[in-house]
């Protein structure tokens, strides 16, 4: 979900999605390369997401990712998904009381 999130934002190189997701959530999230680019890899098969490779200073190669539609409908799924667990556990949450706040 968050793969394609800053995928529908615009296209990005597999190094600058996981440092963004880190950059976003204030480093709470990581996104290590063994778990980012099967990702990718399985997005880009199920067709939500297509890859090309650019040329980036003499001889530097980047593969940059793409959201298709596809990719689009999947991620509305998902964060539909998301929501729904996240409503669930917050009503089972609404109840207790820490006993020490963070």
């Amino acid at each position: 979900m968050l793969i394609l999130v800053l995928l529908q934002g615009g296209d990005k190189y597999g190094y600058e999605i996981s440092q963004t997701i880190g950059d976003r959530s204030s480093s709470v999230i990581t996104m290590p390369e063994g778990s980012l680019y099967p990702t990718l890899y399985r997005l880009e098969k199920e067709k939500c997401i297509t890859s090309y490779k650019k040329l980036v200073g003499e001889r530097r190669t980047r593969v940059y990712y793409h959201m298709e539609p596809l990719g689009e409908k999947r991620l509305h799924t998902l964060v539909y998904e998301y929501n729904v667990v996240n409503n669930a556990i917050q009503k089972l949450l609404k109840d207790f009381q820490s006993e020490g706040s963070m």
